[in-house]
């Protein structure tokens, strides 16, 4: 982290020793066919680049060569999947965004492109070649399907075997072509543009009642003149209320968690099949334990707590355990036990559990 984290790529050999990939081929197509991931089918012929999105209702030979097909948020639909991701969280859960699973023909790829985040590059079947260059002024390919650059130039590459690791910051251009079939696991950071959270928290304001909501008044207005004018103390007033305005900052620090742990739009939740009371629920929480659904988010700050977009109203005598959840996204038998019988927190596990955000863990 300190020598390579968003400074230089870093090519790690045999990142997983003896690794063997969690999930086949023939699951990630049935995901890919199903429709409950995203998947996009890239083609390349004679230079020319298509894409096609999913759901696909079949999918080519792997004997046919030159497509790839990508699969997203994988982690989010299989368990064995999203445990891999519990060897990435030397990062923040906030900072991970998921896992895209890629499969590809012999010289299948995506073409040379860079991306915004940074990414790890898992090898989990057969052999890709990457080759990567520095960050610089790249033009863009024209009517291109893909966001593609123009010109590459790699300045180093390398043919990662199965758990195999490269690294790269953001911006690093890069292109990786199959040498033969394989599988690669992506592993993107997650990195918020301004753009994108502050029209997310003007949108979450704008619907929150408490703030205070003046309107543009004139008393004493003159007959107007010219009627297709637009009236200049109107275009103040309402310069001065996007100049001046502040949303109050436990609002914004408040929006900040529940925005970070909302669950990402392709996610959602199976409820149990029978309906327990919150008797029941602590009774068999004690006995198993819990743990969170794998498209849960949960995380905490200070004496804030936040799920799935929520935020927790909690005791302070609960933060702690509380802080467990988020951490280790598990609560063992022993750690239940230390939760009182009466305490306001076992009404709320219950509620989550009966929502399908977590489960017992027997």
């Amino acid at each position: 982290m300190r020598r390579h984290w968003q400074k230089r790529p870093l090519c790690i050999r045999s990142a997983f020793v003896d690794f063997k990939s969690p999930v086949s081929i023939e699951t990630v197509f049935e995901l890919a066919i199903s429709g409950q991931a995203q998947a996009r089918l890239v083609r390349q012929k004679a230079g020319r680049w298509s894409v096609s999105h999913g759901p696909h209702d079949r999918l080519p030979s792997l004997r046919t060569r030159d497509w790839t097909l990508l699969v997203n948020g994988v982690d989010r639909h299989l368990d064995e999947v999203h445990a891999l991701l519990h060897a990435f969280r030397f990062l923040p859960d906030a900072r991970i965004d998921d896992l895209m699973i890629s499969v590809a023909s012999h010289g299948g790829g995506v073409g040379p492109h860079l991306d915004s985040y940074d990414v790890f590059l898992l090898q989990a079947q057969g052999q890709r070649r990457w080759r990567i260059a520095p960050p610089g002024q790249w033009a863009r390919v024209p009517d291109a399907p893909l966001k593609l650059i123009a010109d590459f130039k790699p300045t180093e590459e390398w043919v990662l075997d199965p758990g195999d690791m490269l690294y790269l910051p953001p911006g690093w251009a890069h292109e990786g072509t199959a040498q033969g079939t394989c599988m690669t696991f992506s592993i993107g950071a997650r990195a918020p543009s301004r753009r994108e959270f502050i029209s997310a928290l003007l949108a979450d304001l704008a619907e929150d009642p408490r703030g205070a909501d003046p309107r543009f008044r004139d008393p004493g207005r003159q007959p107007a003149r010219h009627p297709g004018q637009l009236p200049t103390e109107l275009v103040d007033t309402l310069q001065r209320w996007a100049c001046d305005w502040r949303p109050p900052q436990q609002s914004v620090r408040e929006f900040v968690g529940r925005w970070l742990t909302e669950p990402a739009a392709d996610v959602w939740f199976e409820t149990p099949e029978r309906t327990i009371s919150t008797p029941q629920f602590i009774r068999l929480a004690q006995r198993h334990g819990i743990r969170l659904d794998r498209g849960t988010r949960m995380a905490w700050r200070t004496r804030e707590t936040f799920i799935n977009g929520e935020r927790v109203k909690s005791l302070r005598s609960d933060q702690a355990i509380l802080r467990t959840l988020a951490d280790v996204r598990g609560l063992s038998a022993a750690d239940l036990g230390r939760i009182g019988a009466t305490s306001l927190l076992w009404p709320t596990l219950a509620h989550w559990y009966g929502l399908g955000w977590l489960h017992l863990s027997g």
